[in-house]
Order: C-alpha cells, then sequence, then structure tokens
C-alpha cells in the first residue's frame, strides 16, 4: 500500500475568547505551502482543516498576545449552583465522556468529597486530592488514559489531571470542561523542560467559569486558552484520516518511518518522525520575560509522539 495524503484537523490558534487581546494574530504557516480553511467547532474552538502531502510538514505560528500579568482569579466565595438553575449551555459538561467516566467514578467522588462544603472549597478539595495523587511524567503519557484509569495508576501527564479532576467534579454535580493553550514560566521557578502547550480545566462557580490546574495546583500567569471541550476527545482534538491501522504495525515490524495516525499530539500532528511542530508566543503584558522565555526552544519543537504534558 502507498503512503497516502493526509486530511487533518488541527487547533492551534488562540481562542477567539482572548481574540481582543490579539496584537499580531496567530496565522498558521505550513512548508511546503498549503491550502488551509478555517472554521468554528460546536464549541467555538478555531479549527483549520488542511490535507498534509507526502513527505515532511512544518506547521508554524507566531502571535502577540497582551495579557494582565495577573494570576488566574480564586474566588473562595463561588458558590455551587443547583441543576436545575444551571445555564442550558453547562448541562453538556455534567456528563460523562471518552476520557471521564462518571459512572464509574460517582461513588469514589461521592465517598471522599461527599462533605466537604459545596463550591469553591469542594473543587480546590479535588484538585488538592488528584496533584497529590497522581505523579507527574511526560514518560507516562499515554493517549487511551481514562480518568479511572488514571486513579488507579497514580501517574500520567497533564491531561489525565485535568480528565481526573473534571470527572470528580462531574460526579459531584459541577460542571466542567477541558482546555488546552499556552501555559508560561512567568512567576514560578525555571524548569529543566522547555515551555509546552498545557491542559487544564475550568468549572462553572457562581455564574461564571473558572479556571483550575490539578497539576499545578497554584494558581499561574499567562494562561492563554486554545481550545475547550468535554475532554482531550470529544472538542480537543487533531484529527488525522489516513491508512488504517494495518499500517502501523508493518511500519514498526520493518523499523519505517511511523503513519499520521501515531503521531497525534494536542500542538499539531507531524506526518512523521523526521518531520517538525513549531509554535511561539510572546506576551506583551506589565510583567517581564522569565530569564528562561529569551532562550528557550519553541513550545512544540520536540518528538511529534510526545502528548501534551
Amino acid at each position: 500500500m502507498g503512503v497516502a495524503r493526509t486530511p487533518m484537523v488541527l487547533m492551534l490558534n488562540v481562542h477567539p475568547s482572548r481574540a481582543a487581546d490579539i496584537i499580531e494574530p496567530d496565522q498558521l504557516r505550513t512548508r511546503p505551502t498549503l491550502p488551509l480553511t478555517r472554521y468554528l467547532d460546536a464549541f467555538g474552538n478555531v479549527c483549520t482543516r488542511l490535507v498534509a502531502p507526502v513527505g515532511e510538514l512544518t506547521i508554524s505560528t507566531d502571535a502577540l498576545i497582551a495579557d494582565s500579568g495577573l494570576p488566574d482569579a480564586v474566588e473562595l466565595a463561588a458558590r455551587q449552583h443547583e441543576i436545575a438553575e444551571l445555564p442550558h449551555d453547562t448541562l453538556v459538561f455534567l456528563l460523562g465522556s471518552r476520557y471521564c467516566e462518571t459512572e464509574r467514578l460517582m461513588g469514589e467522588a461521592w465517598s471522599r468529597f461527599g462533605t466537604t462544603e459545596a463550591g469553591w472549597p469542594r473543587v480546590q478539595a479535588i484538585c488538592d486530592f488528584v496533584h497529590s495523587h497522581v505523579h507527574f511524567g511526560y514518560q507516562h503519557a499515554r493517549p487511551t488514559r481514562t480518568a479511572t484509569e488514571v486513579l488507579l495508576e497514580r501517574r500520567g501527564v497533564c491531561r489525565d489531571f485535568a480528565h481526573l479532576a473534571i470527572t470528580l467534579c462531574r460526579c459531584m454535580n459541577i460542571p466542567a470542561r477541558y482546555c488546552t493553550g499556552y501555559l508560561g514560566d512567568i512567576g514560578v521557578p525555571p524548569e529543566p523542560e522547555p515551555m509546552d502547550f498545557s491542559a487544564w480545566f475550568e468549572v462553572y462557580l457562581g455564574g461564571r467559569w473558572h479556571a483550575l490546574d490539578a497539576r499545578h495546583n497554584i494558581p499561574r500567569i499567562g494562561r492563554i486558552v486554545m481550545a475547550r471541550g468535554r475532554d482531550a476527545r470529544r472538542g480537543i482534538q487533531h484529527n488525522v484520516r489516513s491508512e488504517p491501522a494495518q499500517a502501523l504495525h508493518r511500519a514498526r515490524r520493518r523499523g519505517g518511518a511511523v503513519p499520521p495516525r501515531a503521531c497525534r499530539a494536542h500542538g499539531g500532528v507531524s506526518r512523521s518522525k523526521p518531520s517538525r511542530r513549531r509554535a511561539q508566543l510572546r506576551f506583551a503584558a506589565a510583567f517581564p520575560p522569565s530569564r528562561r522565555s529569551r532562550s528557550a526552544r519553541p513550545p512544540c519543537s520536540r518528538q511529534p509522539q510526545r502528548i501534551v504534558g
């Protein structure tokens, strides 16, 4: 079977909710140059369609966006709504989904958090539990891991932290949605790893959505959302439609390049191991860049098989 062109759907643009903050737009560029088509999906995310040719493909973007320089807001008095009074568009974020199996963790959630104070204290208790229960490591990345498996295995990357926290919140009747985007190293000690795309979640309390991060479990500065959805599959995905899975097994046996289906990652999709992904973000805000932000590699310069952490 010959190598085929690959239809792709990418979510690599800043979310429209931050449109007013964009100083220099984040236009996607490809090498070689390809026709790109943009549209908004059901969750309001900017999606880009393209057909990747055979061979190496580089996808890059560069943007300048203003940020307040303030850490994530903490509203200790934010109350939990009764289900009957929730806005219609929040109800979908109470339901189970591919990676957030509410029906399997309902008993676990209520046994652990049923006696906690409703509202922000309950969500914070969930974040505290996930943060202490799960060990972070890029080597633990697995694209099929569900919230239940995160709970049992006690390891994962940032999307796994988010999935478990989202599931526990939904079990407690708190609308929760998955988010992915840029998260720099502003206001935190330098880390040895280059900056990367990150995953966190948002909960609906006190009449609005609030950003929380079970992996870091502290308010962070410069969080720039790219996409939102029910989980990393429902609304946050980069679709690849190519040759059947048998081609992957054949390539692995031959030791050849892995077909595109195996190279899916939250920052974009590369066609094969030699391909490169690049994305850059500059902040225009009331704070200076950290020492590391000037010298770090672009956040997507790693091997394409790495899953967002």
